[in-house]
């Protein structure tokens, strides 16, 4: 069931993400769901987590909101982009219909008010989303805030690359700028960037194209959706791992796990344990 929240207006240029989670949706299957619950397992835990609260923010595709599902939690899930409402809305229909215990919402993570309305939750899930936020560290307060005592917290925050990281900030900024037609150009352009030698690697071998095609054993998604998010996601923010850490160990956080993309590009994981 989905409720409407009014959304504060952002300054600037935004990407569409449930425009692009929308054209994803074809493509999850049990298999997906599959290999999406074992990449959550493999990082949060394998103890039970039936009957556990579970926040998604930024649900996005709605699909770590059905593994959360699978594994019998209680889910509470909003995005600022009414398209990823409208795909987690699907994805529900679909995979968990009739469900009362799974609640999808539009809201936005930096309005505080609508934030604290939500409650606490044993577990506060936030992949990929706070970084797009155009504020990452009120985000990141606001979600720790709806974190129980004893409860955990999950981030996966952009990588911070220095220079890297301002160039590939302003390549976002210039998608936001390009007609519509010319942005699947763009981001085709920047395969061979992102993949030219895992492809070549992959050939050398034997195997062509096998990384690309096995992409989706990685938390279920899909390289090419994964693509076009990274080049137009924007606005775009990131932060090192010690800046991540001591942010949320000042407010009351044990890092339980840390997964790191080794310096380089992606997403730093993060499992957190409020005390």
């Amino acid at each position: 069931m989905s409720t409407t929240q009014a959304n504060p207006v952002q300054c600037e240029p935004h990407f569409n993400f449930g425009e692009n989670w929308l054209r994803f949706l074809r493509h999850v299957d049990e298999t997906r769901i599959a290999q999406a619950t074992k990449s959550f397992l493999s990082f949060i835990g394998s103890e039970s987590l039936a009957g556990a609260s579970f926040l998604d923010i930024g649900c996005g595709s709605g699909l770590s909101s059905l593994v959360a599902r699978r594994c019998g939690m209680l889910v509470t899930a909003f995005d600022y982009d009414l398209d990823a409402v409208a795909c987690s809305n699907k994805l529900c229909q679909k995979f968990d219909s009739g469900s009362e215990n799974w609640s999808i919402k539009c809201g936005d993570v930096l309005d505080t008010s609508y934030m604290k309305g939500l409650g606490q939750f044993d577990l506060v899930y936030a992949w990929g989303s706070l970084h797009h936020t155009g504020n990452l560290w009120v985000a990141i307060e606001n979600a720790a805030a709806c974190v129980r005592d004893g409860g955990r917290l999950y981030l996966a925050v952009y990588n911070d690359q220095g220079g890297t990281s301002r160039r590939w900030r302003a390549v976002k900024k210039l998608y936001q700028i390009l007609p519509t037609l010319l942005r699947p150009i763009l981001v085709a352009g920047f395969v061979p960037v992102q993949w030219g030698k895992t492809i070549v690697r992959d050939t050398l071998r034997g195997h062509p194209l096998a990384s690309w095609l096995n992409y989706s054993k990685e938390r279920g998604m899909s390289p090419w959706y994964d693509m076009v998010d990274w080049i137009g996601g924007y606005p775009f923010e990131v932060a090192k791992p010690e800046e991540v850490f001591d942010f949320l160990q000042k407010r009351g956080f044990l890092m339980v796990k840390l997964k790191t993309c080794g310096g380089g590009l992606g997403c730093n994981e993060f499992l957190f344990r409020k005390s």
